[in-house]
């Protein structure tokens, strides 16, 4: 029995403005969805394809798209035998689809060109022009990739797009001080652990603080912000921070995102009982393994920070 695939990933290829629905299967296959191709191309399977297509379910069948009858000299036996074994697979949404293997589509293209030099396109010769400017879209992305391979830049490809979130993120210069962690934040973390928010406790701990509020602030952020921050946050002589990480986040993104991922804490602190807990509700939260995050401090028996 043939094991039906299941859909991991789906998204719409945008080439030169025709747009193909897509899917990546659990085991890594690149398909393209043979209605959204379909569509793509203008072209509606009709009546009597269908009919065909339920009383012959057994029987091979080229997709809707490539089953006129003035096409078949175009394709070759190696494709006939591709495009008439289509893979069937479920979507995300639990629904049964058929697809083709994307690696499939510039042949699928060549033979509407193929066609249309040989004047083989009854009243349709558009369709030469469109897969043409399907296949000249893809070939632009498919050579930009096969540069970037050979030159080694497609290692550097993510380094830009996390430069362009930091600078998303960060602020060219230094804003002034502003109240951005209510009280309600400390007070909730000092209740957690156990301790008196005095005055006097608060100045004993500024490093298990610091540590707890990088760790379930400032990591959240998009990877790299806190990098960024550190690096752009000025140092006094003795190597201490003379100003506060979220001065130098910009105010249309990376403020209102701070106070998002701090209103999110507040509400996870309100609702546990100690930190221990908290750390555990915190990871269910943002969706992670078990194990994946490393726990800045260990807990006492009464899940409480253990302090050194």
């Amino acid at each position: 029995m043939v094991k039906i695939l299941k859909e991991a990933y789906t998204g719409e290829l945008n080439l030169n403005g025709v747009k193909i629905s897509c899917s990546v299967l659990e085991d890594g296959t690149r398909v393209l969805v043979n209605r959204s191709l379909a569509t793509a191309l203008g072209i509606k399977g009709g009546g009597a394809y269908w009919q065909k297509k339920r009383n012959n379910s057994d029987s091979p069948l080229l997709p809707e798209y490539l089953s006129a009858n003035y096409l078949a000299p175009f394709i070759s036996d190696e494709l006939m035998i591709k495009l008439t074994s289509p893979i069937s697979y479920v979507t995300l949404n639990n629904q049964s689809r058929e697809g083709v293997s994307a690696e499939l589509l510039s042949d699928i293209l060549n033979v509407y060109i193929k066609a249309g030099k040989e004047n083989a396109l009854p009243d349709n010769q558009r369709l030469a022009d469109i897969s043409y400017k399907i296949l000249l879209s893809f070939s632009k992305v498919g050579i930009i990739a096969l540069v970037d391979e050979a030159t080694g830049y497609q290692y550097d490809r993510e380094k830009d797009e996390l430069q362009k979130i930091i600078k998303a993120y960060i602020s060219e210069e230094l804003l002034p001080w502003q109240k951005r962690f209510p009280d309600v934040f400390y007070r909730e973390l000092f209740r957690l652990n156990g301790w008196d928010f005095t005055i006097r406790d608060i100045r004993k701990r500024p490093g298990i603080i610091g540590t707890w509020t990088n760790k379930i602030i400032y990591e959240q952020l998009p990877k790299g912000v806190l990098d960024g921050l550190k690096n752009k946050t000025p140092k006094s002589e003795s190597g201490n921070y003379v100003a506060r990480f979220h001065q130098s986040l910009t105010t249309d993104i990376g403020e209102p995102n701070l106070e998002k991922q701090i209103n999110k804490v507040i509400t996870l602190f309100q609702v546990s009982d100690n930190m221990a807990q908290f750390w555990a509700n915190f990871k269910k939260m943002i969706d992670r393994q078990s194990g994946q995050m490393q726990i800045p401090f260990e807990f006492d028996d009464e899940g409480h920070t253990k302090e050194e």
